[in-house]
């Protein structure tokens, strides 16, 4: 069934160049918006970090308010990632690049709980909370852009 599935999709990618290019663009728009929000608000926390009470008050709103983008952009990036995947799953399966990207995406999952759990902490005014904020954003930045690294490098060294 699921390779019947599997085929079919295979098949059906293969042969609609704009079905390849809605997929790519979903892939691509995903980690534009995701990424790139996350990026600009762990740039702001670095700064605010280093900033007064006012600069940090105004990033913790911030912070909450660009959840909802980085989500659907991680949502955008995993859909089409798992069609990606679905259309060349022999080449996927068995390329350490993609499992390496695979890894980093957990490790971005896991750095965004710990992200979460910061922006509790700093509400409930935990002292070394925007220390950790301002380790956990350097630490997104960092695996954002591996994790792009990884992409990249994908199609070309596999």
């Amino acid at each position: 069934m699921l390779s019947h599935l599997i085929e079919s999709w295979v098949s059906l990618y293969a042969n609609h160049a704009t079905l390849r290019t809605g997929v790519e663009f979903i892939h691509i728009g995903g980690l534009l918006a995701g990424g790139g929000c996350a990026i600009t608000a762990d740039l702001a926390t670095i700064t605010a970090v280093r900033e007064g009470p006012q600069a940090r008050t105004t990033q913790l709103h911030l912070l909450k308010r660009t959840h909802r983008l980085v989500v659907l952009g991680l949502a955008a990036l995993a859909i089409s990632g798992l069609l990606l995947f679905g259309a060349d799953v022999q080449t996927f399966l068995y390329s350490r690049i993609f499992w390496l990207k695979m890894g980093l995406m957990v490790l971005l999952l896991i750095n965004g709980v710990m992200l979460l759990r910061g922006e509790r902490q700093v509400t409930r005014g935990d002292a070394n909370a925007w220390r950790r904020l301002h380790l956990t954003a350097v630490t997104s930045l960092v695996l954002w852009f591996l994790t792009t690294l990884a992409g990249a490098a994908l199609p070309n060294i596999g």
